[in-house]
């Protein structure tokens, strides 16, 4: 048996966080509460509702034309989206959901785009500029931050939102590309410890029950994990994380 059999993430490769949506209005949408509209472009993601109501709104690419939806959102809901939908969570009334996230947690640990104007959508820096929390800074500092590129995505995705045709989103997912381009590697090798490598095993698994082999078994283990951070400032809301998630 190879190293194929030790993989000990969570099953698939996927990873957890505990969501409450911000019940922050945005003046400028009408006080509508939610977080921020965003794009991942190598990962699927999933809510699990678990408490209050709300709905995701997301935009898409439909054929020639852009293709804007609303999904409601209560407890027992299960809803996911592919790589490319932007989305935006409005939360109505306590909303909570537990997200799951591909790639060992590649959608909050670098592959997502905030719906930025076009402006600031140029190069990494003029983008970190204006979407990077610092980890130091009293809460009350991160919160401003954390509003403050909520209600500039907002506007961007308003634009796109409200474009004729598609070459507007168009040129955001050319951006979006360009944008994450220098971290590409650091991507794949995520990948690869994780949802490759729990594929891998399963591969070797198989091979071993058809060969008669079974001794993979006896290395069976549980694992257990509290949340390594409660309440940090997420793009959607305050998130509750896991160690290396």
């Amino acid at each position: 048996m190879g190293a194929a059999e030790g993989f000990s993430g969570l099953p698939g490769g996927v990873a957890v966080s505990h969501l409450s949506v911000y019940d922050w209005p945005a003046e400028a949408d009408g006080g509508v509460c939610g977080g921020t509209p965003h794009m991942h472009l190598t990962c699927s993601e999933g809510y699990v509702v678990t408490g209050g109501r709300g709905a995701v709104q997301t935009l898409t690419m439909s054929g020639t034309t852009s293709g804007y939806e609303v999904t409601p959102l209560a407890a027992g809901t299960i809803a996911w989206f592919t790589p490319g939908t932007i989305h935006r969570l409005v939360n109505e009334g306590d909303l909570r959901i537990t997200v799951l996230m591909q790639n060992s947690g590649l959608p909050e640990a670098g592959d997502a785009v905030l719906t930025l104007p076009p402006q600031y959508l140029t190069d990494p820096e003029t983008y970190a500029s204006v979407t990077v929390i610092p980890a130091d800074a009293p809460e009350a500092e991160q919160e401003r931050v954390a509003r403050a590129r909520r209600d500039l995505a907002l506007e961007g995705y308003r634009a796109l939102r409200d474009a004729e045709g598609p070459e507007a989103l168009a040129a955001f997912h050319r951006a979006a590309a360009a944008l994450v381009r220098p971290r590409l590697a650091e991507w794949r090798e995520r990948w690869e410890r994780g949802a490759r490598a729990a594929a891998t095993a399963t591969g070797a698994q198989l091979d071993w029950l058809e060969q008669g082999d079974f001794s993979h078994l006896a290395g069976a283990a549980v694992r257990a994990e509290q949340p390594s951070a409660y309440g940090k400032f997420g793009m959607c809301g305050r998130l509750d994380v896991y160690k290396g998630m």
